[in-house]
């Protein structure tokens, strides 16, 4: 232990007020982590709640009324809105569900689940909006799919007028959700089973079912499923809020007559008839209660299949066609992985592309013309992404810090209610309370445009980086703080000096989570800054759909690059630590 730990005879009085000013932050920590993740949510829904019954009065209207709740049934196509709002996020729920089991089941005692983890890893940190740019490419009529089977096998010499994307199913948005939310929920879910007891007594079990004659995958629904699920209950619904009120998705890949409820929700705020702002206030209420709606329909298929499967976890069969399905889920994570990366290569190409007709599935030239041209006009939003994200996300990496550091100290972790609002911002849809947010700034004229845009990037990064911080913390020994007390050593000394140092590499982990979750963030930098605070992800989603191929795909990439920028130096980092250590084994194992 270092001696710097070794108590003095008599403190300084800076240091000493250091130290009483370091204990009342710690026991402040809590109660301002709980207030900036309630206060903004509650506000703004309240600020959505007031107009969308007929009360705004910068319009001159102070009496109560049901007229934007009439307006919305009143326009034409309201239904189909919902409907697509609904089964586009229930349907590519249950798919990055389904398919997360069988990757499990398959791989569960395989070398191959890390390698596809490792493989999958990387698609987590890309931005909404660039994995619906990618995905659009990929699956247009002139797309890299297109381009690949011409005209060898379809005999198509010119792109064929299909559905895909902009279908009016909502396909596109089904299958751009899927492919974006299954690494989430494949991740979250190998990272919660992560936990060593928990592993090892997944481990006996499935091996328990397997030495009882039970196949692979019939031992992984039948051992492993049970104890797994309600671990995952929790990033399924977040998936299910999310996709049931996602902009950037519907917006790239959707169709537009009529779009999803979220899409038109924000083109009635951003249209010049100031009074149809009340028509997207009673809207973004009816888009709360489509994503409460499809939250209780997840909960009934829940216990649908309890009651449909409960006698087969019983019944002693030993195989469901295992053999078979194997084979095809292993086939499947190919044609995953070959997809996956087929968007990302063609958005490549795309890039990079002069002349390129169709079929031919490389392009005849090679420019760097549009990354030139992007490259003038991007330095503006590139900053202003960084300073957002880097503001926000140093808030609430030392906000989390101290929250936990207040754990420690008092030897319980927070309540279940202070846990469940922690999840607030990540199971409301933003849209539902951004739009009173708007409202609630305008009326208190708060103009300052950038705070107000790092105040709501914060509302959503809080909640990943607590999370992704809260593991390693909670599990530090504390042997090493109670030798440092023992020796003197002040709360304030024992944070900095001993915890900190453990935990550099989860602390640049959950930074680099912080600063993808800020500058993927669309609806919250376009709601707040009222366009007057251009990001990447708010340029990509503009260009997407009204510029050219090219552009919109340097722009993409530009957005994918800022978050593996920050991953890849924790990266450097991590390597550089473990070098260091190892090299410091070898020198004590010398002497």
């Amino acid at each position: 232990m270092s001696h710097s730990f070794i108590a003095q005879p008599q403190e300084p009085h800076k240091t000493k007020a250091s130290v009483r000013f370091f204990s009342a932050l710690v026991k402040f920590s809590p109660k301002l982590l709980m207030a900036i993740l309630i206060l903004p949510v509650l506000g703004g829904l309240l600020g959505v709640i007031l107009p969308a019954f007929g009360w705004l009065p910068a319009l001159d209207k102070t009496q109560f009324n049901l007229q934007g709740f009439e307006q919305l049934i009143q326009t034409p196509g309201i239904i189909k809105m919902i409907a697509l709002s609904f089964f586009s996020s229930i349907i590519s729920g249950l798919l990055a569900f389904i398919i997360t089991l069988l990757l499990l089941a398959t791989y569960f005692d395989s070398p191959w689940l890390a390698r596809i983890q490792k493989l999958l890893g990387p698609i987590l940190v890309i931005p909404h909006a660039a994995a619906a740019i990618a995905i659009a490419f990929l699956i247009a009529p002139s797309g890299m799919i297109a381009r690949l089977l011409s005209p060898w096998l379809t005999g198509w010499q010119s792109p064929v007028d299909w559905l895909l994307p902009h279908d009016p199913f909502g396909i596109s948005i089904i299958m751009g959700l899927t492919l974006k939310e299954l690494p989430f929920l494949l991740l979250m879910t190998l990272s919660a089973i992560a936990q060593p007891a928990l592993n090892s007594k997944l481990r006996a079990q499935y091996r328990l079912a397997l030495s009882l004659g039970y196949y692979p995958m019939t031992a992984f629904f039948k051992a492993v499923l049970p104890n797994i699920y309600p671990l995952m209950r929790l990033p399924i619904l977040a998936i299910l809020a999310y996709a049931s009120a996602s902009v950037e998705m519907p917006l790239i890949l959707g169709p537009n007559t009529p779009p999803t409820l979220a899409v038109a929700i924000i083109n009635w705020f951003h249209d010049v008839d100031l009074s149809l702002r009340i028509k997207a206030s009673a809207g973004a209420l009816i888009q709360l209660l489509i994503t409460v709606s499809v939250l209780i329909t997840w909960w009934l298929l829940e216990k649908i299949a309890l009651a449909i499967t409960c006698k087969t976890l019983s019944n002693g069969k030993r195989n469901y066609g295992d053999a078979f399905i194997a084979k095809g889920m292993q086939i499947f994570t190919v044609f995953l992985i070959s997809t996956i990366a087929l968007a990302l290569l063609g958005m490549i190409f795309w890039s990079f592309a002069g002349y390129w007709q169709f079929p031919q599935a490389m392009p005849e030239q090679w420019v760097l013309l549009h990354w030139q041209s992007a490259l003038q006009q991007v330095q503006t939003p590139i900053i202003n992404s960084l300073s957002i994200a880097l503001v926000s996300t140093s808030v609430a990496v030392i906000l989390t810090l101290l929250t936990l550091e207040y754990e420690k100290q008092n030897g319980s972790q927070l309540s279940n209610c202070s846990s469940l609002i922690i999840y607030l911002p990540m199971m409301i849809p933003s849209i539902a309370f951004l739009f009173g947010l708007v409202w609630l700034q305008e009326t208190l004229h708060a103009n300052a445009t950038f705070i107000n845009v790092s105040l709501a990037h914060l509302l959503f990064v809080l909640p990943y980086v607590f999370l992704s911080l809260a593991v390693s913390y909670r599990r530090l020994d504390p042997r090493y703080a109670q030798v440092a007390a023992s020796l003197g050593a002040s709360p304030l000394k024992i944070f900095i000096q001993v915890s900190l140092p453990q935990l550099l590499i989860p602390i640049l982990m959950a930074s680099a989570l912080g600063l993808a979750v800020s500058f993927s963030q669309y609806l919250p930098t376009l709601l707040v800054g009222g366009g007057r605070l251009n990001t990447v992800t708010t340029e990509a989603v503009s260009l997407a759909n009204g510029a050219s191929r090219r552009t919109s795909a340097v722009y993409a990439l530009i957005q994918m690059l800022l978050p593996a920028i920050a991953f890849s130096m924790i990266w450097l980092v991590s390597t550089w630590q473990n070098k260091q250590r190892a090299q410091k084994m070898k020198t004590e194992v010398s002497l």
